[in-house]
């Protein structure tokens, strides 16, 4: 697959448009790819957990997101509920060439307002010490670590976070 060249990256992070696809759309299985390329290269291969499924993403349980400069793809990041109080960020990826732009935090930041309209309260995710950076924008975006839960909990290279929500409505 080719690389993709994008010119004149000053600035570019604030023409990047975020939208909702679908899992199997070419673009998303392309960053998808890239991002397993890049946490293989990181982690033994027993430490990936890939699992993302259409129906986590669908309507209602959860979403998946993209991020286009231009109609190019530079990034994306998924949200799967997995109870009624909490649900997962999964598939967090910027491409090399726009890093440092800010467009993980963006990707974050509408993954959480995707959270609040599904009703939950708490986010948790997943990531690794190998990878700092990642580490880096969680803490910045109030994510604490917690004790890993479900697939990660006997995976060493795991380190789990989780962030409350501010939630403004009053059941129902």
């Amino acid at each position: 697959s080719r690389s993709l060249m994008l010119p004149d990256m000053a600035g570019a992070a604030s023409q990047v448009r975020i939208e909702r696809t679908d899992l199997n759309e070419q673009d998303a299985r392309r960053l998808i790819a890239a991002l397993d390329a890049e946490l293989l290269l990181r982690y033994p291969p027993e430490a990936n957990h890939f699992d993302l499924s259409d129906d986590e993403v669908s309507p209602g349980n959860g979403v998946f997101l993209i991020a286009r400069l231009r109609g190019i793809p530079v990034g994306c990041g998924a949200l799967r509920v997995l109870d009624d109080t909490r649900a997962e960020i999964k598939r967090m990826y910027v491409s090399p060439q726009m890093r440092g732009e800010r467009l993980g935090t963006r990707i974050l930041r509408e993954l959480e307002l995707e959270a609040l309209r599904l009703g939950v309260g708490r986010l948790v995710l997943e990531t690794g010490a190998a990878q700092p950076e990642a580490i880096a924008l969680y803490g910045r975006e109030g994510f604490v670590p917690i004790p890993c839960f479900g697939e990660y909990a006997d995976t060493p290279e795991s380190l789990c976070l989780q962030k409350e929500l501010a939630t403004n409505h009053s059941g129902g």
